[in-house]
Order: structure tokens, then sequence, then C-alpha cells
């Protein structure tokens, strides 16, 4: 029940309503129940009570939800690096010093220049092992050899990223320590995670919300909207679902709760 109780309070929710949701489930829960039930009545019991911490509560289950495919997901980790000023561009091929590559994610900000590759998995059990960042490192090194041919790229500083909604494994990350390759997973590095930088920059991925069906979700994602604030800054991306006005201010409020 600890474990439960510090999920709520990491997802926003005050004490009293903390204390509230587990009496509901101490109350409730018999042996045998399965914690993803456990997870499901949480959540319904805390969307009740407060509906901003319960989309919080829901991240990790969001960010599954922009699957199948990984990408959304690149797209999604395009926003995240944009919101700390990074210029993106996603999918581009890049000439390295001996062959192409296709990079998911390249971000520039200033005289620095991320090469982000991103780990999609489909499940929250998914671990990614060694031969993911072995495999990386050397694709980032030959792009960094051809980029330093170009003198447009003078005085920059190259990095390489390896990002996943879900988990390395520790020779990974030790393998990404070692070689200078960063890696980024869902708690990974410890309070600057995935999950904490989602949390603290409130970029909430559209799959958050409740207002919207899943095909109304998927149709946003495949037109490239995939953060919450995209719909607050656009938002006559919602016109093609013709919304009666209870229904939009509905859902804007939801944006706004969360921002």
């Amino acid at each position: 029940m600890n474990k439960l109780k510090q999920s709520l309070r990491n997802a926003g929710a005050e004490e009293e309503v903390i204390e509230q949701v587990a009496s509901d489930i101490e109350s409730w829960i018999t042996d045998g129940i399965t914690t993803q039930k456990i997870y499901g009545r949480a959540f319904s019991l805390l969307r009740k009570k407060k509906k901003y911490a319960a989309s919080r509560y829901k991240l990790k289950k969001a960010i599954m939800e922009l699957g199948p495919t990984g990408y959304p997901f690149e797209h999604f980790i395009g926003k995240v690096l944009e919101v700390q000023g990074f210029k993106t561009e996603v999918g581009q091929v890049v000439n390295g010093k001996c062959v192409t590559h296709e990079v998911d994610v390249i971000a520039t900000r200033n005289n620095e220049q991320y090469f982000v590759e991103c780990k999609y998995g489909t499940s929250q059990g998914k671990v990614f092992n060694v031969q993911v960042p072995l495999y990386i490192r050397s694709r980032v090194n030959d792009i960094i050899e051809k980029c330093k041919e170009d003198e447009k790229y003078n005085g920059f500083n190259f990095y390489g990223w390896v990002v996943t909604n879900t988990r390395f494994s520790s020779d990974a990350i030790d393998y990404g320590t070692c070689s200078g390759l960063n890696l980024l997973s869902w708690d990974f590095p410890t309070n600057k995670g995935l999950k904490d930088i989602i949390d603290r920059d409130k970029i909430f991925p559209i799959t958050v919300l409740h207002n919207l069906t899943k095909a109304q979700k998927q149709e946003l994602m495949d037109n490239g909207i995939v953060i919450c604030r995209q719909i607050r800054e656009k938002p006559e991306v919602l016109e093609p679902f013709q919304f009666k006005s209870t229904k939009l201010n509905s859902l804007m409020k939801e944006i706004d709760d969360l921002s």
C-alpha cells in the first residue's frame, strides 16, 4: 500500500485524496487481485477526485498509447527537446564518414547538436540491452566524423543520445556512461528521467486526455499533433471533429489544468 500511496503522491494528489483512495483500496482488495486491477480502480477513484492528478498517474500508460509504431514517439521526443530550446528535425537521413544513417531526431541549440535514437517499447517490461548503445555509439561516431569535415560546424559540440519510454539494462547504462553516449529512459537518470522531464516541463502527450476518443487521438498524431500544448496553441486542429462548444470547452479546460 505504501508503493501505491507514493505513486499517487508522485501524481500530485493531495494527502487527503491519497488517504481516501488508499482506504477504499484497502477495504476492497482481496487475495489474488492483480496489480492491474488495483491500478485501474485507483486510477478511476483518482480521476473522480482530481482529473489533473489522474492524468499524471496515467502518464506511463499514455506514453504506451503513442504506439504501436515508434513514429509518434519520435515526434514526441522532438517536442520535448523543442520545449528545452532546441530546433529539431525528425526522421532525417544524414551522411556519415563511411555510410548514410537515418537519425530519429536531430536537435540543435546554439553550438551543440544532439543525434537522438528513439527506442519505443510496446510493453512496460521491455528492457533494452547493451547491444543498443553499442550499435548507436558506432553510428553516432560515423556521423560526427563527417560533421567535423564541414566548416559550418566549426566550434560545435556533438552528442549521441538513446531515448526510450521503458528501461535500459545495467550493462547498457554502464556502457553509455563509459563511452559518453547519453541514455534517457523512463526513470534514468535518477530524478532526471523522461517522466521527470515531462512532469517538470508539462509536456503531456495527447493520449492522457479523457475528452478525446482513441480514433481522434490517432488522427491528431497522424498529423504531427502529439502534445497537449500543440492543441492549445493551434485549436484549429480540432475543427475536423466539429465539437460542440460544451465539448470543446471541456477539452480546453482539461488541457489548461495539465498546463
